[in-house]
């Protein structure tokens, strides 16, 4: 499983000029599912997101967790992030979990997310989405949390 995680003002995506998923403060999540992942993979790398400090407090460092500032997620399907790069210009992408394995593991990594009562905004599995974001800070991490 492949994450990129960005503390976001704001953010939202569209497919075909419609926004399906928008959130204010909080955290916009691209997300790569590869075929070695599990529910086990999935509920780990959910718990992790959901108690990440990164946050400012009062004193404006960057400790508290998303639970804690009461923000939102946008998460966001991009199988992009499995590609395999290391032989010529061209990336393979044979990492990437198929559909039929993803959407189900996805879906699991979002409801994880829920469960923890964050409100969960999502784009469309599969579609051409438009991503439009205000990064804040900018704060950008990689997970790759096995």
């Amino acid at each position: 499983m492949q994450i990129v995680l960005q503390r976001v003002k704001g953010a939202s995506v569209c497919v075909n000029k419609q926004i399906v998923g928008s959130i204010d403060a909080g955290f916009l999540l691209l997300v790569g599912i590869e075929n070695t992942d599990t529910a086990q993979i999935i509920e780990k790398n959910a718990r992790k997101i959901a108690n990440f400090r990164v946050f400012e407090d009062e004193q404006g460092k960057m400790n508290l967790s998303i639970l804690q500032s009461g923000g939102a997620i946008l998460s966001v399907s991009q199988f992009t992030l499995c590609a395999n790069m290391d032989k010529g210009n061209r990336p393979g992408f044979d990492q990437a979990a198929l559909p039929e394995a993803a959407i189900p593991l996805f879906d699991l990594f979002n409801e994880h997310l829920k469960s923890f009562g964050i409100k969960v905004e999502t784009g469309t599995f599969g579609a051409h989405m438009e991503v439009t974001l205000v990064n804040d800070g900018p704060v950008t991490f990689i997970i790759n949390h096995k």
